[in-house]
């Protein structure tokens, strides 16, 4: 049981940004990528729809023998990751803004949110928000487009830059000192994002914090491989290969398949 690998599933091709995180803290551990950029995005899509999706991925890497999957999409997490608990034997890695770090480190008493419409108008994010949002100013910012130009190869495009830049400019004016990005595509945008934000601004995004807490999972339930064996990370694409493979920046086979 040890041996079988995580799956991880993502809208598309930002989930690697959490892929990257799990195998450098996990690396024993055999991985299975599921990318389903032929329904990218997932934030513009309604609650039911987007839990379609997240059964069609789960139960297909549940069929891969997959022991324990991390959803990592922001938009799944918080409209469809009650339900997969609630009706698949396996474990459950879920992902969501990281509000509470950001709301505890603002000097300013203003933090952004960087986030597709299915996650800022979620039930899960909107709970976690308001808990934070008396003391601190939060500004949600939906980033409509950016999903689209990173699956169609464009992450650094003079698009990608302009599209950026109108989405921050209110939140650099609101004074905020710290980013939270909420959509595992998002960290592929770092120097971008760094270009044009004032260098007193923080990014926070939640990879490290879901790599943590799969491993603590894994060990929680005796599911965590020790033995230092020849791993194998399959990446798996309903889209483009080629998309995935420049994010990776490997040599790592990105196989196309249909689910």
């Amino acid at each position: 049981m040890c041996k079988k690998p995580i799956g991880i599933f993502d809208s598309g091709v930002g989930g690697t940004s959490i892929w990257h995180e799990i195998n450098q803290l996990l690396p024993n551990e055999n991985t299975i990528y599921l990318a389903d950029s032929k329904n990218a995005p997932y934030g513009s899509k309604g609650k039911d729809a987007i839990i379609d999706l997240s059964i069609k991925n789960t139960e297909y890497l549940l069929n891969q023998n997959c022991k324990i999957i991390v959803v990592a999409c922001n938009t799944a997490t918080t409209n469809a990751i009650d339900y997969l608990r609630k009706n698949y034997p396996v474990p459950f890695i879920g992902i969501e803004p990281a509000i509470k770090p950001a709301a505890l480190q603002t000097k300013t008493n203003a933090i952004g949110i960087l986030a597709t419409q299915g996650t800022l108008s979620s039930a899960l994010f909107s709970k976690t928000a308001s808990m934070f949002s008396k003391s601190v100013n939060i500004i949600e910012q939906v980033g409509d487009g950016i999903v689209d130009l990173i699956e169609t190869g464009k992450l650094q495009s003079p698009e990608m830059k302009a599209l950026l830049t109108i989405y921050l400019t209110p939140l650099i004016n609101a004074n905020i000192d710290h980013l939270v990005l909420g959509c595992t595509h998002y960290p592929y945008l770092m120097p971008l994002l760094l270009d044009i934000l004032p260098k007193h601004v923080k990014i926070i995004d939640s990879g490290q914090a879901v790599a943590r807490q799969t491993k603590t999972v894994l060990q929680q339930n005796n599911l965590l491989n020790t033995e230092i064996n020849t791993k194998k990370n399959t990446f798996l694409t309903n889209g483009n290969p080629k998309i995935i493979s420049t994010l990776l920046k490997s040599t790592y086979l990105v196989e196309t398949c249909n689910f």
